[in-house]
């Protein structure tokens, strides 16, 4: 008995068969190349409304080796985080301001973030009186007395200094005198904490320079503790600025430069501070103004807001305060982050 064969599938002749290959070979190839031309469109459509040229977002979507091979260098965007706020303060450079030498610290590192001629030596005027009142805090007791025997009226008319107004035989406490010294710039003040911390001026000045080499400064040299003009004593804007730095460290001063107006314990009038950005610069904290004339006008000035600090040195200005405030508005606004370490002060470092 022959076993039927069954098919499952319509079988057509050959020569009907090669007729129906060739006829859908011709339509496949014809979708073929139609499916190619909307994918092209869909893929340039696509860059022409997102902008995409070949971006890591377009690579994900890539129907080609070679597409999907091609790297493209992406510039950094401004507020990416590898930006970052510091790319945006980089924009604004640095204000030009008319004096001789600056140098514009950040704390709690000390880093330099901004200078100007900041190692020339240069006359330092009254920012002398920045390191006597550090030594004095470092050398002495600020709660003893001190006996008067500084004529203020003498010096006065000897060499027309500022003074806070001391008398022979009046007795006043430390902290008097360095309110008298750093508020009112009283050169008076400063010979009788010299004399009081070591004898002589000359003594003090040995004990200002070895504060000098101690915090490894190269550009600085005292010869007497009020900074008056004088051969051999200078600094550097970039020296005395770490010293107004170093200052802020000690609270006692700290809060003495800080300070608009102090009554001491005497019978005279009151002290009251030449640095006018306190209370007129918004987060101004210190430190000390000064002026001679060989000198011209200094300062080191210091502000504090949305938790940064900027000590900001000038030294041969024609207008101290228009100079630091144009400093400090720019450090604020445009300075780059400088500080990362907590707890770390580099004051010295250059």
């Amino acid at each position: 008995m022959t076993r039927r064969r069954y098919t499952y599938s319509y079988s057509p002749s050959p020569r009907r068969e090669r007729r129906v290959r060739q006829k859908t070979s011709a339509r496949r190839g014809w979708l073929l190349l139609l499916a190619v031309f909307a994918l092209v469109g869909a893929v340039l459509g696509r860059q022409m409304l997102t902008g995409d040229d070949g971006s890591a977002a377009a690579r994900s979507n890539c129907w080609t080796q070679i597409a999907c091979s091609a790297e493209r260098v992406e510039p950094k965007s401004e507020d990416s985080p590898s930006g970052g706020a510091d790319a945006q303060r980089q924009k604004e450079p640095p204000p030009a301001v008319s004096a001789a030498a600056v140098a514009v610290l950040e704390e709690p590192c000390g880093a330099l973030v901004h200078s100007v001629n900041a190692h020339a030596h240069l006359p330092p005027a009254s920012l002398t009186k920045i390191v006597t009142a550090l030594v004095a805090d470092e050398r002495v007791d600020l709660s003893q007395t001190v006996r008067v025997t500084v004529d203020s009226a003498a010096l006065s008319a000897a060499t027309d200094a500022t003074v806070m107004g001391l008398e022979p035989g009046q007795t006043l406490g430390m902290v008097d005198l360095l309110y008298g010294l750093l508020l009112p710039s009283g050169n008076d003040a400063a010979l009788q904490i010299a004399q009081q911390v070591a004898g002589n001026m000359k003594a003090f000045a040995d004990l200002m320079n070895a504060r000098v080499a101690e915090a490894g400064l190269k550009d600085t040299h005292f010869v007497n503790p009020h900074g008056l003009d004088a051969p051999d004593h200078y600094t550097s804007a970039y020296d005395i600025a770490v010293f107004g730095n170093l200052l802020l460290q000690k609270p006692d001063l700290a809060f003495i430069v800080g300070t608009r107006s102090f009554q001491p314990s005497w019978d005279g009038p009151r002290v009251d501070n030449l640095n006018q950005l306190l209370g007129q610069y918004p987060g101004a904290i210190g430190v000390k103004t000064g002026y001679t004339l060989t000198a011209g006008h200094t300062i080191v000035a210091a502000a504090e807001r949305n938790g940064r600090r900027f000590i900001v040195s000038i030294l041969g200005s024609t207008d101290i305060f228009a100079d630091a405030t144009k400093l400090l508005d720019w450090a604020f606004a445009s300075a780059p982050s400088s500080c990362h370490a907590t707890g770390t002060t580099q004051v010295a470092a250059r």
